[in-house]
């Protein structure tokens, strides 16, 4: 039997305060939640919307509400840690307003293509920020035991990783998506390509479509298939459909692993029925010395993607700025490579495809 898998990322010895700018529903809804149960201080917050701002303050207990953005960056940069939680086309007036050598955890995508993206990322490298990019789902739990179950060895080499998302996308609650060029891939899809990477490294290429839905004639693209190239041992799929409203019986929300000695399963369950969500699980099976398959064993989780998953990309950032560690594991630049490959996944949609031989 495999030792119990790991779900909880290791938390900085002395967390420092933090200043959130920005008072949007995933703040509501993940950051703040996540920092309550880790244990961190949050201590003040802003938003262009300073009434938003003041209603999220006293309903999570922050002390400041700043009347500027300029207020709220006044902050000794080695004392605190800034988190970003603005919309792409935010990212840029936000980061040239943080202090030089500041530590701050960016909200995704790293800009809305990767023309931003490298702009973003040589700013954050002039200013010498501190920067990571929040790509949460690499440290939900049943990623992260999943994670530990691969590093033990129990599903033997790994050869194959999918995602696959047949789920009823609400929409509407982000309004600030309608009119933009581009939707699905780069505000969605982007978690998933950013996590096949975590487990598999660069891709050579990739292969991908992502076409439009007839219910919501507002939004570009809200349903994609990408093929990551990994060679000729290991295949790597995305598959998100966010237009499923045919009630939960068939809906689907998951990442399989398979390797040479077994495979794990885990369920999303936050997609599901989104926004209240269905159980998550994780799931996983061995081959015996005959190859023979055992039976499914379950692992129990704790915690969820929300909130649990966005103590870690604030752990992993606050252990960085103080030294703990040298690994950054979402830094702006591994970030920027998540965003090549969003890039290029636009690109060949936008190719068409291999004509069909006559």
């Amino acid at each position: 039997m495999p030792l119990p898998p790991r779900q909880t990322p290791t938390l900085p010895q002395k967390p420092r305060p933090i200043v959130v700018l920005a008072a949007g529903g995933i703040v509501r809804d993940a950051h703040l939640p996540a920092y309550k149960l880790a244990g961190f201080e949050v201590i003040g917050i802003y938003d262009i919307d300073l009434e938003k701002a003041e209603r999220l303050a006293a309903d999570f207990g922050i002390d400041r509400v700043y009347s500027s953005l300029q207020e709220a960056c006044a902050h000794d940069p080695s004392e605190v840690v800034f988190d970003v939680a603005v919309p792409a086309a935010g990212l840029m007036k936000v980061v040239k307003a943080l202090p030089d050598g500041a530590a701050a955890l960016l909200q995704k995508p790293f800009g809305e293509n990767l023309e931003e993206a490298r702009a973003l990322l040589a700013l954050c490298r002039s200013k010498k920020l501190k920067a990571a990019v929040n790509f949460q789902l690499r440290y939900a739990p049943y990623i992260l035991a999943a994670r530990d179950l691969i590093e033990q060895g129990v599903i033997g080499e790994l050869h194959d990783v999918a995602v696959r998302v047949t789920v009823y996308m609400p929409w509407h609650l982000w309004t600030f998506l309608e009119g933009i060029p581009r939707v699905e891939i780069l505000y969605h899809s982007v978690h998933y390509v950013d996590l096949v990477r975590s487990f598999f490294g660069e891709p050579t290429g990739v292969y991908a479509k992502t076409v439009k839905h007839p219910d919501t004639e507002k939004l570009a693209s809200t349903r994609t298939n990408i093929a990551l190239n990994y060679g000729d041992l290991k295949r790597a799929n995305i598959s998100a459909n966010h237009g499923h409203n045919f009630g939960l019986k068939h809906q689907q929300s998951y990442v399989k692993w398979e390797g040479t000695k077994g495979a794990i399963k885990a369920t999303l369950g936050l997609l599901m029925n989104y926004p209240e969500g269905e159980p998550d699980a994780l799931e996983y099976c061995t081959l015996d010395e005959e190859g023979n398959p055992s039976e499914w064993q379950s692992v129990q989780l704790q915690g969820s993607w929300y909130p649990h998953a966005f103590i870690g990309t604030m752990a992993s950032l606050m252990r960085f700025a103080d030294g703990e560690t040298d690994e950054l594991p979402t830094s702006v630049d591994d970030a920027f490579r998540t965003m090549a490959v969003v890039e290029a996944s636009y690109q060949s949609d936008a190719s068409g495809g291999t004509p069909i031989p006559e």
